[in-house]
């Protein structure tokens, strides 16, 4: 049973995240102001308060071990979000597995329940890195640890049921956290969460290529892709002087050239992860007929030739080390691109770390532990992929012995656009039932007929904007 040992965690909550004290102020002022509940948590700070109409937003600091397995060493503080908006409804725990956006916003499944909102920043991502920064301490399970420790801590503030929720990396995150500490949450919702159990084999990517919209676009992408290696010393003197201009350098991934192949490398993948079928007609028909120009433009826009630079690489060296070491990365293939064309490949992500980082021997036993549970222990799961995203490639999957558990693809959508909303009827409504079911607050009507399920909030302009933002294309 799942929550078999529930009083267990309650009796721990109260002895573990804080102090006596604390938890009698925080869990006993109902009628006090909510920021100084939260205040009166230990190792609890305020960074800055944001009302917005109906929610609190508060943005904080928590004081986090920068090893949970010697929590008298060193700490460092780690940003979390609050939306609050009643100690009286569920809670959706999200996690995007980079930096904490500072803006209110309302994720999905917090739009669906009507709850409050918490958000973590993941570990080592800059304010959130100890200093001096332990890298080593960078791992799934310290920081699942770090979500369970602010879990324990908030628990007495908001009593009602909890859902894990996390997009693409964050969508990881969660379900590692639900391996980690399967009695902590009531649910969990991943969206768009890669699963790479067996890291050198990437053929789904190569078969995902191969298949993905119509034989018209993926002509035309792959024209563009292979023309530009063509016309490589033209285009890496547009480079040269782009990176001049911007004093871009590249000492992380070794050279210019190292970095031009990657980024026209990355192109197709960026295409089907931001854009959809119909942005296609887009891309010109016959690339060898483009100008250098125009090949240059459509890459920087799909792509960014700023990525594959030291002052890119650094924003986002805590998910390449744990690429290199816990979490895989993609390695496909080009078989319509003749050899002599690609110097180096797919690099992998010991490229994009300073060497000064030392990383260890790739631990190819997380994620096969991660897949075991997720087939055969996963219970109140449930995981939304893109059908046209390629981090769908290699997606969670379901079996024996997993329960009250699903798997759903958003037809046609990409990276962004994978969402319960854009379901089909049948499983758009099942999805909403169950996270109403396990968030404590289903109508007695859904109960009776998941098709009658419903999001318990109105649409909101500022909080439930879609953020289509483009990302870089092979981080999840």
């Amino acid at each position: 049973m799942r929550r078999l040992f529930g009083w267990l965690l309650t009796l721990a909550v109260m002895v573990g995240a804080m102090s006596g004290a604390g938890v009698a102020n925080a869990a006993s002022s109902r009628n006090d102001d909510i920021k100084d509940q939260l205040l009166a948590i230990p190792g609890m700070s305020l960074i800055e308060d944001k009302p917005y109409p109906g929610y609190r937003f508060f943005i904080l600091n928590y004081t986090q071990p920068v090893d949970h397995r010697d929590l008298s060493g060193n700490t460092f503080q780690q940003r979390i979000t609050v939306l609050h908006k009643d100690t009286n409804r569920p809670t959706v725990f999200y996690t995007g597995g980079y930096n904490v956006s500072t803006n209110p916003s309302r994720r999905e499944p917090t739009q669906i329940v009507d709850g409050n909102q918490v958000s973590m920043e993941y570990r080592f991502f800059t304010p959130s890195r100890p200093d001096p920064a332990d890298w080593s301490k960078l791992d799934i399970w310290q920081a699942a640890s770090d979500q369970h420790r602010i879990f324990r801590a908030l628990k007495p503030l908001y009593p009602k049921n909890w859902l894990a929720s996390g997009v693409s990396k964050g969508g990881m995150t969660a379900t590692y956290y639900e391996r980690l500490y399967p009695n902590d949450m009531d649910g969990v919702a991943a969206y768009v969460a890669p699963n790479d159990v067996v890291n050198d084999e990437d053929s789904a990517y190569d078969n995902f290529f191969a298949t993905v919209g119509t034989a018209e676009c993926r002509d035309r992408l792959n024209g563009m892709q292979r023309e530009a290696l063509v016309r490589r010393e033209p285009l890496e003197k547009l480079y040269e002087a782009y990176a001049t201009e911007n004093s871009y350098s590249f000492n992380y991934i070794g050279d210019m050239d190292r970095a031009f192949e990657m980024t026209v490398l990355d192109y197709v993948w960026s295409f089907w992860q931001v854009d959809t079928l119909a942005d296609c007609d887009k891309i010109p028909a016959n690339a060898t007929k483009a100008t250098d120009q125009e090949i240059w433009d459509s890459i920087e826009e799909l792509v960014g030739f700023w990525y594959y630079t030291d002052q890119g690489l650094v924003l986002f060296q805590p998910y390449f080390y744990q690429a290199g070491t816990q979490l895989g990365a993609p390695s496909p293939h080009f078989p319509y691109i003749e050899p002599r064309l690609i110097r180096y490949g797919y690099q992998p992500p010991r490229n994009f770390v300073p060497h000064g980082i030392v990383m260890p021997a790739f631990d190819s036993g997380a994620m096969r532990d991660v897949d075991e549970w997720v087939r055969h222990r996963a219970e109140h799961m449930l995981f939304i992929y893109g059908q046209n995203d390629p981090w769908g490639a290699e997606p969670f999957r379901l079996g024996p012995g997993s329960s009250d558990s699903f798997v759903f693809v958003a037809p046609g959508a990409n990276h962004h656009l994978a969402v319960i909303g854009g379901l089909n009827d049948s499983e758009k409504s099942l999805a909403t039932a169950k996270l109403l079911e396990w968030a404590g607050v289903a109508p007695a009507a859904v109960r009776a007929d998941p098709s009658k399920a419903q999001r318990l909030t109105t649409f909101d302009d500022q909080l439930d904007r879609l953020n289509l933002d483009r990302e870089r294309p092979t981080k999840p």
